[in-house]
């Protein structure tokens, strides 16, 4: 995909980072809003608002995390969104048949699409992109404290979730470890 089209030239180092970014944004978007359908949209979206201001944008020193936080409040805004959408047309009358979403990937992404937004954010960094609690915390726009109680939180959920037979459903402490 290419990245939006201009009226001029390609500001240097944006074409390169578009094409870095946007798998990795996308499946980011995806697991946020719980809707794949939406994602490449909201990806999209992310990145342009990074064309717009790519002049300042470039001079951050990590322009990714930057637009990571802004797929992330795309994504939670979506499914804020939807959500909103969703019990207004259930008030309006019969319920409207839908034709569910896929499954992102399988029964656990399908739990982490039910956490909290920032604990879904903070999965999908950690999991998706394979990022230390330091950058979750940066893109997140959080304590790098906060970030690992999102992943903790998360992980208790999920393992209560995925194995409700479980007797001990709580995680190793948040601050060992986490930060790999």
């Amino acid at each position: 995909m290419a990245p939006p089209p201009t009226s001029g030239p390609e500001p240097p180092g944006y074409g390169p980072f578009y094409r870095r970014e946007l798998p990795a944004l996308t499946a980011l978007a995806a697991a946020v809003a719980g809707n794949d359908l939406v994602a490449e949209d909201l990806a999209q979206e992310a990145l342009v608002r990074a064309y717009r201001r790519w002049d300042v944008v470039s001079t951050y020193d990590k322009p990714g995390a930057w637009v990571r936080r802004v797929t992330i409040n795309l994504a939670l805004s979506a499914r804020k969104r939807a959500t909103s959408e969703l019990k207004a047309r259930l008030r309006l009358g019969p319920a409207p048949t839908l034709t569910p979403a896929p499954a992102i990937h399988d029964d656990v992404w399908s739990a982490v699409r039910r956490l909290p937004g920032q604990q879904r954010a903070a999965v999908a960094l950690h999991y998706l992109e394979d990022r230390p609690v330091s950058e979750i915390a940066e893109i997140l726009d959080c304590a790098e404290a906060t970030a690992k109680v999102h992943l903790h939180r998360a992980r208790a959920s999920l393992a209560a979730r995925l194995d409700p037979t479980r007797l001990d459903h709580t995680d190793p402490d948040p601050t060992e470890g986490a930060d790999r």
